[in-house]
């Protein structure tokens, strides 16, 4: 009776299930998506892998400085470290499937045979046991559930990874918005300083009789319209103070200081290295995650399939039982050793339809796959191509904010001679003002546009 049972046992010795490997045909291997960006033809950039802390390209110690401590303590890499702890703990769990088993029982009864008078005692016996077993896994279920727990391992770790991307682009991105507040502050007093030179010109010449109260008061809703905005720029300052300390993780109130005096917008001192889009596929953590996803359900159709297979062990006990007067003689040792045959015979409708949900599962992981890769090959497009039109923007705004100086200083020259109205020269400084203004909102766009550029292309893990 036990040749078909082990006939059938011996036909799953091969592992159940596909052995996983890597999209053959898929989104990330299209000559497309491995060439250069598109929107990378320029030289304001370079083909160079952009490297791991890409941060250091701004060569400003000060955001170094901080980047390392958000990476060193932010509170949601804490939990993706917890969450990759958990996974590990789960692969060690998986693995210890294949360790030998142990149980060690034991008991003691009191009999006493019917009809006996109550007041004479009964027999004592009493029953010790140690059995052990080991699995052989046959049809490799073990074998797939611990391939299917490192892939979520690497998969976590991924998540991780994309984790620590997004904390080092939010700390920069931070700190240029300090840096940027008090650049944009420092801009917009020295147009106020300008309309307050205008002002007390225009008073002085009121009072020498040659001007009018009509234009002093125009002279100070000027300054008054611009000094309106100042508070503004030092809101944002301290809103990105705050973002850093709770970056750090920190309390508000404990914002790095050494930071809020920050003037100067970081500037890169190369072009951008960027590489290429088979550089970002392999660098991208979500498309690691992705395709471990893919790894990790593969090995999950083994596991469903070696369901309709038996599981066989070898196992062995050893045990004593007997009264407890003969305890210790040889009548009351006993031992057995053989294979253990497990079967439930399962229900192999259910067990195929199980199968078809893990095949199913993995199909869809390869779409997920395909889409990761396309959307992060359309971010990086997008983000290389904003630059490029924000930097033209920028340099446009520079010639606009220089001729507007030009003009209002040929406009306060020719009011001071008596030869241009006062009506003329409120324009030229209030066109300043806005080229001045617009000017550097441009040069602040430009450097949330390069660490977006540095996020979509996947750095800041090693």
């Amino acid at each position: 009776m036990w040749a078909p049972l082990l006939a059938l046992a011996l036909s799953a010795c091969a592992t159940a299930g596909p052995d996983y490997r890597p999209p053959e045909k898929s989104a990330a291997t299209a000559p497309a998506a491995q060439g250069a960006f598109l929107s990378a033809q320029d030289s304001r950039f370079s083909n160079a892998e952009l490297p791991d802390y890409w941060w250091r390209l701004y060569d400003d110690p000060r955001l170094d400085a901080l980047v390392e401590q958000a990476l060193a303590a932010n509170t949601d890499l804490r939990v993706a470290d917890a969450n990759l702890s958990a996974a590990q703990a789960v692969l060690r769990e998986a693995e210890a499937e294949r360790t030998i088993g142990t149980t060690l029982s034991g008991g003691a009864t009191l009999a006493r045979p019917s009809g006996t008078a109550e007041s004479l005692p009964g027999v004592v016996g009493y029953d010790l046991g140690l059995s052990a077993s080991y699995p052989l896994d046959l049809n490799g279920r073990i074998r797939r559930a611990i391939e299917a727990s490192a892939a979520d391992v690497e998969t976590v770790a991924a998540a991780r990874d994309y984790v620590r991307v997004s904390v080092a682009a939010a700390t920069a991105r931070a700190y240029a918005q300090v840096c940027a507040a008090n650049y944009s502050l420092a801009v917009n007093r020295r147009v106020v300083a300008l309309q307050r030179e205008t002002l007390n010109a225009t008073q002085r010449l009121f009072k020498g009789g040659r001007g009018t109260a009509f234009d002093v008061s125009r002279a100070q809703a000027a300054v008054d319209a611009s000094e309106a905005g100042l508070p503004a720029f030092a809101a944002q300052r301290q809103a990105g103070l705050y973002l850093l300390a709770t970056l750090l993780g920190r309390a508000p109130a404990d914002y790095p200081k050494d930071v809020e005096d920050c003037a100067a917008l970081p500037m890169l001192q190369a072009a951008m290295p960027v590489g290429d889009g088979a550089a970002l596929i392999r660098r991208r953590p979500d498309i690691r995650q992705a395709e471990r996803g893919i790894a990790a359900d593969t090995a999950r159709v083994g596991v469903a399939t070696a369901d309709l297979y038996p599981q066989i062990g070898i196992g062995g006990s050893l045990g004593l039982a007997g009264p407890l007067r003969s305890a210790g003689s040889g009548a009351s040792f006993g031992m057995s050793l053989g294979p253990l045959l497990s079967w439930s015979f399962p229900n192999r409708p259910v067990v195929r339809a199980r199968i078809a949900q893990a095949d199913a599962q993995v199909q869809a992981d390869l779409a997920r796959f395909d889409g990761t890769v396309l959307e992060a090959l359309r971010q990086a497009e997008t983000a290389l191509e904003s630059y490029r039109r924000h930097a033209d923007q920028t340099a446009a705004l520079d010639r606009a904010r220089d001729s507007a100086g030009v003009s209002a200083a040929q406009a306060g020259k020719l009011f001071r001679f008596g030869r241009g109205d006062f009506l003329s020269l409120l324009d030229a400084q209030r066109s300043l003002a806005n080229a001045e203004a617009s000017a550097a909102a441009a040069r602040v766009q430009l450097v949330q546009d390069q660490i977006a550029i540095f996020l979509a292309l996947g750095g800041g893990w090693s």
